[in-house]
């Protein structure tokens, strides 16, 4: 084959997988925000040339390259910030979380816990946050794994959802929460469930926010169900929507000594 001809061909190639993945992007919804949500998906991908993780008394991933618009966020998760205050680098968006009773009413002594987004000047994301309670049902070096898995995530066009493969992943070693820890950080939950030798407990968190279109109430109640054995009172699963975003951790699937195969979302 001609040297030139097989250089021409390559590059042909490389520009139909690039509209194949722009057309792709698109059809997800149509709408530009979630061509950028898709392009920063591709970062994640090559998680360690485009983010960097933080962790000391709450979470961080920052974000080398951003992508996204801070009324990218606003736009996919139908809800605004509980604050929205100017910084010396740009700004900064705090999304509260009160857990609430079957009332929807703010427990006393309050509970409660932030995400932080920050964005530069150019109102481009550069870091998402997390704050110390948060991380007492996600811990930091299972949610670190757990976002590194969203580069190999399947996409659902119909749901607008990642389905993470944490199988190409390296498995860890930590130690698991367990139940009197977190019911020390959390109280008690709103209902406890019984699934085969599981127990489910369930709370409920309230979004601090305002202006809520028509149709996306119910995205500012979280419900978060945390899943502990049994018998050894270890938290293994943790599932919730916060802000729109869905988050389900299979703890065991992570840990290098898992014994049994669950599906991780």
């Amino acid at each position: 084959m001609n040297p030139k001809h097989a250089i021409d061909m390559a590059v042909i190639k490389r520009g139909l997988r690039g509209i194949a993945l722009l057309l792709l992007a698109m059809s997800l919804t149509g709408c530009i925000y979630w061509l950028r949500a898709y392009q920063t998906y591709l970062q994640m991908g090559e998680f360690d040339r485009y983010f960097t993780v933080v962790a000391a008394d709450d979470f961080s991933l920052e974000f080398k390259k951003p992508i996204m618009y801070s009324k990218d966020f606003i736009s996919l998760a139908r809800l605004y910030p509980s604050e929205n205050d100017p910084t010396a680098e740009g700004r900064r968006f705090r999304y509260w979380f009160r857990k609430v009773d079957s009332r929807n009413q703010p427990v006393k002594p309050e509970i409660k816990f932030y995400s932080d987004l920050t964005f530069n000047e150019e109102d481009r994301i550069t870091s998402w946050s997390f704050s110390s309670l948060f991380l007492q049902i996600a811990p930091p070096k299972f949610l670190e794994v757990s976002l590194r898995s969203i580069g190999g995530a399947e996409i659902d066009e119909d749901k607008k959802q990642l389905r993470a493969n944490t199988d190409l992943l390296e498995k860890i070693t930590a130690e698991l929460p367990r139940k009197p820890a977190v019911i020390a950080q959390l109280g008690a939950p709103l209902e406890v469930r019984i699934e085969e030798q599981n127990e489910v407990y369930v709370y409920h968190f309230l979004l601090e926010t305002h202006n809520i279109e028509k149709g996306y109430e119910d995205r500012a109640l979280s419900e978060v169900k945390l899943t502990f054995d049994s018998s050894t009172q270890e938290l293994i699963k943790m599932a919730g929507r916060f802000a729109g975003l869905k988050v389900s951790i299979n703890y065991r699937k992570l840990l290098n000594n898992a014994d049994e195969p669950v599906k991780t979302l």
